[in-house]
């Protein structure tokens, strides 16, 4: 499975990769000497300056790629009154990317729309906008409301992606009501399959706790290799029908990510290439030694 990668979302809280007092600027760059791809989360937070994008392109190898999630006023999840006309924050969060698309260091654009987003008339239509809009790029779409894999709607759904030449993602999540898809493997554009792991914390991904935060009880959950296992079929599986398969472990808040992505890319028998040299780490063991 050589055109399988895997990564994990966010690089900056991966505590168990920078043991030896890494300073924060440098944390992609020692974290690119693990992995080969990462997903970018703080594009979904603001619409970044091109410096910051053209910073990590030189941090990077040159086969490094990254997942951009999309800005949370263009999914959905910014309720409150956008600043300006969405078409013209689509244009800005366009330009702010460009340094990646130069690199040819971008994956794919992750519209990831919110749990209340269900499948309406609506809501296909607005996806179909999202989709002119970012018509030259690819386009990877996950839906976290269950309604779009109702057995009625199913297979509509993937027809719907592959219309759009847009990639399914593919989650494996608790399966905690509305708010969460169910496992569908899929394959809607030839060129690239996504699968995220977001754990399996049912009782945090319903109720976090008073006076806890959500993102960190969510995805406080580490997957045994008896699960890992489940999946090595399904991989199997997606590769053989898509050009490259993106794996991303979102299962950060316990620090589980890194350990549970080295572990899976062991159990695929994957061999990461086109690295940053780890060189320095010796040094600095020899020295701490």
């Amino acid at each position: 499975m050589r055109n399988v990668q895997i990564g994990v979302c966010g690089w900056g809280d991966q505590h168990d990769l920078y043991t030896h007092g890494v300073r924060s600027r440098d944390k992609l760059s020692v974290y690119a000497g693990h992995f080969p791809i990462v997903e970018l989360d703080s594009s979904f937070y603001a619409i970044l300056p091109q410096r910051n994008y053209e910073a990590w392109v030189r941090e990077t190898p040159d086969r490094f790629g990254f997942i951009v999630k999309a800005y949370q006023a263009l999914t959905g999840h910014q309720r409150t009154a956008v600043p300006t006309d969405r078409s013209q924050l689509f244009r800005q969060f366009e330009e702010s990317i460009q340094p990646l698309v130069n690199a040819g260091k971008l994956k794919t654009l992750l519209f990831q729309f919110p749990p209340w987003f269900d499948c309406t008339r609506e809501h296909v239509q607005y996806v179909r906008a999202c989709r002119r809009e970012m018509a030259e790029y690819p386009f990877a779409v996950e839906f976290r409301h269950q309604s779009w894999f109702e057995e009625k709607y199913r297979e509509r759904t993937l027809d719907f992606l592959r219309q759009l030449q847009a990639t399914h993602v593919i989650c494996d999540e608790p399966q905690a009501g509305r708010g969460s898809v169910p496992i569908v493997v899929g394959v809607t554009h030839a060129a690239l399959s996504l699968v995220r792991f977001h754990g399996r914390n049912m009782a945090g991904w319903r109720d976090p706790g008073e006076g806890q935060n959500w993102r960190d009880v969510r995805y406080l959950y580490r997957y045994s290799e008896a699960e890992l296992a489940e999946w090595v079929p399904r991989i199997e599986q997606i590769a053989s029908e898509a050009e490259e398969v993106c794996i991303l472990f979102n299962n950060n808040s316990g620090g589980d990510a890194v350990a549970n992505a080295k572990q899976f890319t062991s159990m695929l028998g994957l061999v990461p290439s086109g690295l940053n040299s780890r060189q320095m780490e010796l040094f600095t063991l020899e020295k701490e030694g």
